[in-house]
C-alpha cells in the first residue's frame, strides 16, 4: 500500500450515486467450481411464519384501553408518541424488527410505499455515513408500489414482501450499477441478478440500493473503497457521546468518528442506522461478522455451500459466502430461509432442498455443550495460544468470560477445548487468499467490460495501464503476493503447504465437534471500533491480519458462524461475540444465538442527528 503521512486521510471520492443504464454486457461473478468437500446437509423441519407482535400506533378505543393510554385527548397522546419515535407511524416502524414490520404490513398498519419513502428519506439525512454507493430510488419505489398492490389483493409473496433491504456492491444487480467500490468497474451495469438478489426480489423485498465496502472486499475497515470510508453510526449515538466525550482536536475534528469494520461496512451501517431492515454482505474471512460486531447488529456467515455464490463477484472462491446482516437473530433466520438451497448455477451449493425453519420463542440450552478455546496461554510470545490472541483487549476478555458464565448458570456444559492449529491459520489464510485473488482479478483486463485505459500502444501496455489505473494499491499488492506464491519455484512451499494446513485446521473443528461440543464461543473482534484517524495509521495488510484473526478459521473450515451484539464498551461502542456451529446446523446455531441475545438484551442505538448530512 502506498505510504502516506502519519494520520493523513487518504484522498478518496465520496458521495452517493444514482443508478443508470447502459454498459457492455459481461458476466463477472460466476463462481468457479472448487474441488473441496461439502458436508452432507442436515434437513431442518418446519417453516417460517410471521409472529405478529408488532405494536403500531393505536387505531381504536380498544387499543387505547389495552395500552393504558387516555381515551380522551388520544390524538394528542398519539402525536406525542410519534414525536418521541421521530415522526409518524412509518418512522416508528423503522426501529422494529423485520417480523414485526411484516406483521404490520399484513394488518395494514403501514404500507410498503410508506416504509420505502421513510427509508429513502433517512438515507438522505444520514448521507454523511457514506453507507450507500448507489441509491436505486426509482426502482425501490416501483417495487414498493407493486408490493402494496399485492397486499391490497391479499396476496403477499411472503415474510419479506414490502421489506426494504440493501445489498453490498459486490453482488450483481440487473439494471443497477455494480462497482465493488473500484474504478475498475466504473460504469458497469450487470445484465443479470445474483441468485441471492433474485431470491430477495422473488419474495417481494424492496431493494433500496448498493452499499459501500473496501475495494473488491479487500479490507477490514471499509476505508479503502474508491467512494470513501464508511462512518460507524455509533459515532453519532448518544451512548458514545455520553461515555466517550472525546477531547477537542481541531486538526483531526473531521476524522474522530469510528470505523464500521469491513469489508461489509456499508451494509452493517445501513442496518444499524435504520435505513433498511436487512442487508446482504459477503464473508471471506470475517467481512460480515467483523462490521456486525462494530456496528451493534447481527452478522451471519452460513455454511459454505448453503447459499449460492452465483453473481457474487468472487474474491476467494473456496471461502466466499454471502452474509446476512439484521438487527436480531430471528430476522437473520427469516432471510436465511429465503436464500438457502441448491442453485443449478453454482455447483458448490448443496443438492438437497433446504427447508426453512422457525426458531423457538423460549430456547433451552441446558442440554448443550459449549466449547471455549483454551485461555491458558496468555503470553504474547507463546506460539500455542489460540483464540486468546495478541491484542485481545481485557474488556473483550471480560465480556467473553461473562458470556460463558451465562451458559453455565443456564445449566449448559461449558468446557475448554483445543484447536491446536489456530495459531497458524491467519498466515495460511493470507497465502490462500492472495493466491485466489490473483487468479480472480485476472479477468479484469479492460477488454470486455469495466474500465479501459486510453493507452493504445499495444495490447500488453493497455492491460498494464488499465490494471494500474483501475485497481488501488491494496488490490495490486494482493495480486502481486498471490502471483508470487503461485510461481513454479514457490508453489510447493507456499500454496500446497497452506492447503495442507487448511485441512489440519478443518480437522481440528471436526474433532472438537465429534467430542460432544455443540457450539464454540469466541470473541468476534480484538476490541471495539477504533477511530478512523487511528485505523489508517497502519497499512491494509497489517490491519486485515489483526482484524481477521478470530474469524477467518471458520471460513477455511466452511463452518457457519454468527456474531451477536453483546455489550457496550467503556467508550459506549458495541462489542460482539461469535458462535461457531457444525456444518449445515444453522438451526441449532441460531437457536443458541437467540437465547444468548435474549439474555444480554443489547441496547438499541440512540442515533442522534448526523450533522453535515
Amino acid at each position: 500500500m502506498a505510504e502516506r503521512a502519519r494520520g493523513e486521510p487518504p484522498k478518496q471520492r465520496t458521495g452517493t450515486r444514482t443508478s443508470r443504464a447502459g454498459s457492455r454486457p459481461i458476466l463477472p461473478g460466476v463462481p468457479v467450481p472448487i474441488p473441496i468437500p461439502v458436508p452432507v446437509p442436515v434437513p431442518v423441519p418446519s417453516s417460517l411464519a410471521p409472529q405478529p407482535n408488532a405494536r403500531p400506533a393505536p387505531r381504536c378505543r380498544r387499543q387505547w384501553r389495552r395500552w393504558g393510554l387516555p381515551q380522551d385527548g388520544g390524538a394528542q397522546a398519539l402525536r406525542r408518541r410519534r414525536r418521541r419515535s421521530g415522526g409518524g407511524r412509518g418512522e416508528a416502524m423503522l426501529r422494529a424488527s423485520l417480523r414485526q414490520v411484516s406483521a404490520a404490513l399484513k394488518e395494514g398498519q403501514v404500507t410498503p410505499t410508506e416504509l420505502c419513502h421513510k427509508c429513502l428519506a433517512l438515507i438522505k439525512s444520514t448521507k454523511l455515513l457514506n453507507a450507500y454507493i448507489t441509491v436505486a430510488e426509482e426502482t425501490a419505489l416501483k417495487q414498493a408500489e407493486e408490493s402494496e398492490e399485492r397486499y391490497r389483493r391479499g396476496q403477499p409473496l411472503g415474510v419479506l414482501d414490502g421489506i426494504p433491504v440493501a445489498v453490498k456492491d459486490n453482488f450483481n444487480t440487473a439494471g443497477i450499477e455494480t462497482t465493488c467500490a473500484s474504478n475498475m468497474l466504473k460504469g458497469y451495469i450487470p445484465p443479470y441478478n445474483a441468485t441471492v438478489v433474485q431470491k430477495l426480489q422473488d419474495q417481494g423485498a424492496v431493494l433500496l440500493g448498493k452499499t459501500n465496502l473496501d475495494e473488491f472486499a479487500m479490507g477490514s475497515g471499509s476505508t479503502d473503497g474508491v467512494f470513501g470510508p464508511v462512518r460507524n453510526p455509533w459515532s453519532y449515538s448518544r451512548q458514545y457521546k455520553e461515555k466517550s466525550a472525546p477531547k477537542s482536536d481541531p486538526e483531526h475534528e473531521e476524522f474522530k468518528w469510528v470505523i464500521t469494520g469491513g469489508s461489509s461496512g456499508g451494509s452493517a451501517a445501513a442496518v444499524s442506522s435504520f435505513t433498511c431492515f436487512a442487508a446482504l454482505g459477503s464473508d471471506t474471512g470475517g467481512s460480515t461478522r467483523n462490521p456486525a460486531a462494530h456496528c451493534g447488529v447481527v452478522g451471519l456467515k452460513p455454511t459454505y455451500g448453503l447459499i449460492s455464490r452465483h453473481g457474487l463477484i468472487p474474491l476467494v472462491n473456496s471461502m466466499d459466502v454471502p452474509g446476512i446482516l439484521t438487527r436480531c437473530v430471528d430476522d437473520a433466520a427469516v432471510v436465511l430461509g429465503s436464500l438457502a438451497g441448491h442453485d443449478p448455477k453454482d455447483s458448490t451449493t448443496i443438492q438437497d432442498a433446504f427447508q426453512p425453519f422457525e426458531l423457538p420463542n423460549m430456547p433451552d440450552v441446558s442440554k448443550l455443550c459449549i466449547g471455549i478455546p483454551k485461555l491458558s496461554s496468555v503470553a504474547t510470545d507463546n506460539p500455542k495460544q489460540e483464540y486468546n490472541a495478541p491484542g485481545l483487549s481485557s474488556e473483550i476478555l471480560a465480556v467473553w468470560s461473562k458470556a460463558a458464565d451465562l451458559f453455565k448458570n443456564a445449566g449448559a456444559k461449558v468446557i475448554e477445548v483445543s484447536l491446536p492449529h489456530t495459531p497458524y491459520s491467519i498466515v495460511c489464510y493470507h497465502v490462500l487468499c492472495t493466491a485466489e485473488v490473483a487468479s480472480n482479478m485476472a479477468r479484469f483486463d479492460g477488454l470486455e467490460y469495466g474500465h479501459r485505459s486510453d493507452v493504445n500502444e499495444s495490447t500488453e501496455s493497455m492491460y498494464a495501464a488499465t490494471r494500474q489505473e483501475g485497481f488501488n494499491d491494496v488490490v495490486r499488492g494482493r495480486i502481486l503476493s498471490g502471483n508470487y506464491f503461485l510461481l513454479k519455484q514457490n508453489y510447493e512451499d507456499y500454496f500446497v503447504k497452506a492447503q495442507k494446513v487448511r485441512r489440519l485446521i478443518a480437522n481440528d473443528f471436526v474433532k472438537v465437534f465429534r467430542s460432544g461440543v455443540d457450539i464454540l464461543l469466541t470473541p468476534t473482534t480484538l476490541s471495539d471500533a477504533v477511530p478512523y484517524i487511528e485505523f489508517i495509521k497502519e497499512d491494509n495488510r497489517t490491519r486485515s491480519t489483526q482484524d481477521d484473526i478470530l474469524t477467518q478459521a471458520a471460513n477455511m473450515a466452511g463452518l457457519p458462524a454468527i456474531s451477536v451484539p453483546t455489550a457496550l464498551s467503556e467508550r459506549g461502542l458495541p462489542v460482539g461475540l461469535q458462535f461457531i456451529g457444525r456444518s449445515f446446523q444453522e438451526k441449532q446455531l441460531l437457536t443458541v444465538a437467540k437465547w444468548f441475545e435474549k439474555q444480554v438484551k443489547f441496547p438499541m442505538i440512540q442515533l442522534e442527528e448526523v450533522k453535515g448530512a
